[in-house]
């Protein structure tokens, strides 16, 4: 059977991850002086106002709105932004049910991780070339036009089709990319560039995927001059798809950015990857959906999922059991075992938050 496979990535200059990239920037400064610090600071943006508001329970002295405009000004913007903030500690009953002699989770929750053999970064194939284009259109608008920056603008975005049969990829079917760009720009001189100098090197190392009907879209809208917070607005935790495995397996609906490793929206969802990326790994399925559900005050998850799709090389009841025997799912034990009290978030908050090496949650046991 055939099927079509789709999965977006947005760029930094994207409106929300422009926010995710922030507050991961507040929780990283918070981490590098004091690692136990209880962080959900998020932000909002539009035009030239920038909203930051949460819940910081920490000895940290971060100063927000100075972290804040030096990564608008690293993201490419140029204008002076107004900002608000509304900031408050965690509240008093939920430090209590969370801080103890044992952590517990700091909230209820589902999580879930997944893995495949499809790719050697044991992602699905749609979202891992989607985030690797962004990330060369990064580069190129960098590298290539550093003498005239103002011609490709960080606003941008991807989508990429992939053709399966008997759920392995056979053909790239369409590569879509949207790119900002200043306002002299032709749309043929455009198009050239994303193709020749984004596009096309990505696809390098999946030539044996594209074929003669393979799609190429670029700029559909036409002109995209108008980027950024200024031609919408954003907010942290809207991009959750794209942080994860673009559509393919479930999502449990917590967003990652802002939230330090108590919250199990993200610690769960990473230790939840891990062991299902450990799974593949050691050849006991080919695809692998991994979940945990927790309470607020509990050390324990409720409940461990384990689902195959069929690919299982053993038993399901032996993959349970192996789980069982070298992985701990308690609050206490992700964050010790994948090292997340370090100031490592900033890295994660573009290009996916799975499928690149360098994150302890990708490491093989």
């Amino acid at each position: 059977m055939r099927t079509i496979i789709t999965s977006e990535s947005v760029n930094i200059g994207h409106p929300d991850k422009t926010c995710d990239y922030i507050a991961d920037c507040f929780l990283d400064a918070a981490l590098e002086q004091d690692p136990h610090a209880q962080m959900a600071v998020e932000c909002a943006i539009k035009d030239d106002l920038l909203m930051i508001y949460g819940e910081a329970t920490t000895t940290a002295k971060i100063d927000y709105e100075q972290i804040a405009r030096n990564a608008l000004v690293r993201i490419g913007y140029s204008d002076k932004f107004r900002i608000i903030k509304e900031i408050s500690q965690q509240s008093p009953e939920i430090n209590k049910a969370v801080v103890g002699k044992v952590l517990k989770a700091n909230d209820q929750g589902i999580v879930y991780g997944y893995a495949t053999n499809e790719t050697a970064e044991m992602m699905p194939l749609p979202i891992l070339i989607a985030h690797k284009i962004m990330q060369k259109y990064e580069e190129f608008r960098k590298e290539h036009y550093s003498e005239a920056p103002s011609i490709f603008y960080p606003d941008a975005k991807c989508q990429v089709s992939i053709e399966y049969e008997n759920n392995e990829p056979i053909a790239v079917h369409t590569i879509l990319v949207s790119a900002s760009h200043s306002l002299d720009f032709k749309k043929d001189h455009l198009e050239r560039a994303i193709k020749n100098g984004v596009i096309d090197k990505v696809l390098m190392n999946y030539s044996d995927l594209v074929t003669k009907d393979t799609n190429y879209i670029i700029n559909p809208s036409g002109a995209f001059t108008i980027w950024g917070s200024f031609s919408d607005s954003g907010c942290v935790g809207r991009k959750i798809i794209v942080d994860t495995y673009g559509g393919v397996g479930r999502h449990g609906g917590g967003a990652f950015s802002s939230k330090n490793a108590t919250k199990i929206d993200r610690s769960g969802a990473y230790y939840c990857r891990y062991v299902a990326k450990n799974i593949v790994a050691k050849g006991l399925a080919d695809r692998v959906e991994v979940s945990a559900s927790y309470a607020i005050g509990m050390a324990e998850p409720l409940k461990v999922n384990i689902e195959t799709f069929g690919t299982g090389k053993k038993a399901i009841e032996e993959i349970v059991v192996w789980v069982a025997e070298n992985f701990n799912f308690t609050p206490a034990n992700m964050i010790r075992e994948l090292d997340l009290l370090n100031p490592i978030y900033k890295d994660t908050a573009v290009y996916g938050h799975f499928g690149r090496e360098g994150f302890p949650w990708e490491k093989i046991k």
